[in-house]
């Protein structure tokens, strides 16, 4: 596989875990020489058959001393230096080879680091929420749910912002969300009213077996928001509703579930 895209800046050890997860011990390491680099990506060929990857890297041979690989008079005062030059080339292409081990060893080995901390980019949110909040994602059921915690690091930012939740239910649930707002009181008697706000989760041709269903989905996530969005003194009811097109009269009219109909 030829890599003619611009992956540039990505490294070889990062795009052969993203695509190739299950081959870390498989790949052998060919390290071209940095000089590649001027215009080749880090991977310059990779070849999932043979297992073979081709770097625009230095490799151990570099560590060498240099007269080792070549002498810089070599070329000096020859008229014909295409013999001297293959010999060369020849010559880095053995010791090339015989490291060749050893540059392997290293690359699986780098390989497995920059795992390890993919892995522990990918569970910092989990840990900072078990941490902080104390809320553990792998226990958590509700798909919801999960989804929002995701918000918990910036709950000092958006607790209290109900407009803010408005958007917030509409996006997770699909559905269109209306929000009212009024006063609160436990008796129609008391001085000592609460403030109030009312979401309604607007759902087309709902029948009663699917509002059930609908509302067991929602029931953990209403709970997670009430807990940690809504300010513990504002009293807060999120319904679900059946929501149809304007009704005229002689059509069938449209209730909320907790309507109640008197005879």
């Amino acid at each position: 596989m030829n890599i003619n895209r611009n992956l540039s800046e990505i490294k070889a050890e990062v795009l052969l875990n993203y695509l190739y997860p299950e081959m870390d011990e498989r790949w052998v390491a060919q390290y071209e020489g940095a000089f590649y680099r001027n215009y080749n990506n880090d991977p310059m060929n990779i070849d999932e058959q043979t297992g073979e990857v081709k770097l625009s890297r230095d490799g151990f041979v570099r560590l060498l001393p240099q007269g080792l690989l070549n002498n810089e008079n070599d070329l000096i005062g020859r008229e014909d230096k295409t013999e001297k030059v293959k010999e060369i080339e020849h010559r880095q292409r053995v010791l090339r080879a015989a490291f060749m081990p050893f540059d392997t060893y290293a690359f699986r080995k780098r390989l497995v680091l920059e795992r390890q901390a993919s892995d522990l980019l990918s569970e910092k949110l989990n840990y900072v929420l078990k941490a902080y909040f104390d809320f553990d994602m792998s226990k958590e059921k509700s798909e919801l749910v999960k989804e929002t915690a995701c918000m918990l690091p910036f709950i000092c930012r958006y607790k209290g912002d109900m407009k803010f939740l408005t958007n917030l239910l509409a996006t997770l649930t699909g559905y269109r969300v209306t929000m009212r707002t009024g006063r609160y009181s436990e008796t129609d008697t008391t001085d000592m009213w609460l403030p109030y706000v009312k979401y309604e989760i607007l759902i087309p041709s709902l029948s009663t077996e699917a509002y059930q269903e609908k509302y067991e989905t929602l029931k953990p996530l209403i709970a997670f928001l009430k807990e940690w969005f809504i300010p513990f003194d504002i009293h807060c009811d999120i319904v679900i509703k059946e929501h149809g097109i304007a009704q005229h009269i002689g059509e069938r009219l449209t209730l909320d579930y907790n309507t109640e109909l008197n005879q």
